[in-house]
């Protein structure tokens, strides 16, 4: 199409709107993307009650063709990420762009061209991308997977981006991988041996999160996560609000037996959360909860009849990190796990990640266990 393509900020409700609603427009057609709840969308992009914004600063755009929206993008930079070391990712001068829909590739070079733009504008210097919006929500564009339907805060796109993206000068800056996984079953005999040398041990303590203090257990967790992945590629470090945020948020969809925080010496040593695939039940309700879907949801929060689960974090403290003892801890919480999810729930598979493509110690774990990679992300980036 050779009409002139217009991008614009994104201003008053009607823009907002419109930001959200072409999401729906343009993947409607694909029968593996999921629609998002609009209110979920419509916090994440609220600055009063998104506490990203409070260490972001976040700007949205809309592209026209004449009166007709043909796609979006947010362009925005988080101060924690620019304080942190550039070898781990970010750094000084490094923005980001994300939230990107378009109609097609013309749309999306204008859209990125306008992004870049912006960033300039703010002092960057350099492009690492997507990121929706945070590190924690959902980094990366999926370029492997799109033949089914993602799981539970993971994100789902156009076959086609990926070119259009690497068009305008990206590069790979890394992978992120995640694990598909039969767990019905059980896991190779040597896992067993582990997990049973492991309970033998009198310095290992390992316990499902009690859910009538969730909020104590929630606490531990974070401060473990951020502890764990301080060093890590891609690390931002978790505000107290965002802890708050993020433990109410989750707390729904935390079941006790599939939550688990292990201790060494009577220390917090390591975590693992499980979730059940919410996406299952979402999938049908095109992004509306009102007027019935909200009690039908309520009414699965409570007993989650899901045959898929979830395993998007864990972290071991640095202490122990590179040992025998991460591994043993790790292989007994999954295993914990998998028993509950399977005994209760009748789980038939759990999919593990993301994975950096260079974590070593997760990629074994995975191998281990008879994981095998079923989608991937790619994270890029660009000098400015």
């Amino acid at each position: 199409m050779s009409q002139k393509i217009d991008i614009a900020p994104v201003s008053g409700k009607g823009d907002l709107d419109a930001f959200i609603e072409i999401a729906f427009e343009l993947n409607k057609g694909d029968p593996n993307w999921v629609p998002p709840l609009r209110m979920e969308v419509r916090e994440l992009l609220d600055e009063k009650k998104n506490p990203f914004f409070e260490h972001a600063k976040v700007q949205l755009f809309l592209a026209r063709r004449g009166d007709k929206v043909v796609g979006r993008i947010s362009a925005h930079y988080d101060e924690l990420a620019l304080a942190q070391p550039p070898e781990q990712g970010s750094g000084p001068g490094t923005g980001n762009w994300g939230l990107m829909e378009a109609f097609d590739e013309a749309v999306m070079a204008a859209l990125i061209a306008r992004a870049e733009d912006w960033l300039r504008e703010q002092g960057m210097t350099r492009v690492l991308a997507p990121m929706s919006l945070s590190v924690w929500d959902e980094p990366g564009l999926l370029t492997k997977g799109h033949d089914h339907p993602p799981m539970i805060m993971m994100g789902h796109h156009n076959a086609a981006y990926q070119g259009w993206v690497e068009a305008q000068g990206y590069k790979t800056a890394k992978r992120l991988l995640t694990y598909d996984l039969r767990i019905e079953d059980g896991f190779p005999p040597l896992i067993d041996r582990i997990v049973a040398s492991g309970e033998k041990s009198s310095r290992i303590h390992v316990r499902m999160v009690d859910t009538k203090n969730f909020e104590d257990d929630a606490a531990i967790c974070m401060d473990i996560l951020n502890s764990a992945w301080s060093t890590n590629w891609g690390y931002v470090p978790f505000t107290e609000a965002e802890k708050v945020y993020a433990s109410n948020k989750l707390k729904p969809l935390t079941k006790q037996g599939a939550n688990m925080i292990a201790f060494v010496d009577g220390e917090p040593a390591a975590f693992m959360l499980s979730w059940p695939d919410i996406n299952l039940k979402i999938k049908d309700y095109g992004g509306k909860l009102f007027p019935f879907n909200w009690l039908k949801l309520l009414w699965w929060l409570r007993n989650p009849d899901s045959l898929n689960w979830r395993v998007p974090l864990m972290g071991v403290v640095p202490k122990y990190q590179n040992s025998r003892m991460a591994s043993q801890l790790a292989f007994m919480m999954i295993e914990y796990i998998r028993r509950y999810s399977v005994g209760r729930f009748d789980a038939e598979r759990a999919e593990v990640g993301w994975i950096l493509e260079d974590n070593q110690g997760m990629v074994a774990i995975a191998d281990a266990i008879g994981a095998k990679v079923n989608r991937e992300y790619r994270l890029y980036h660009k000098n400015l």
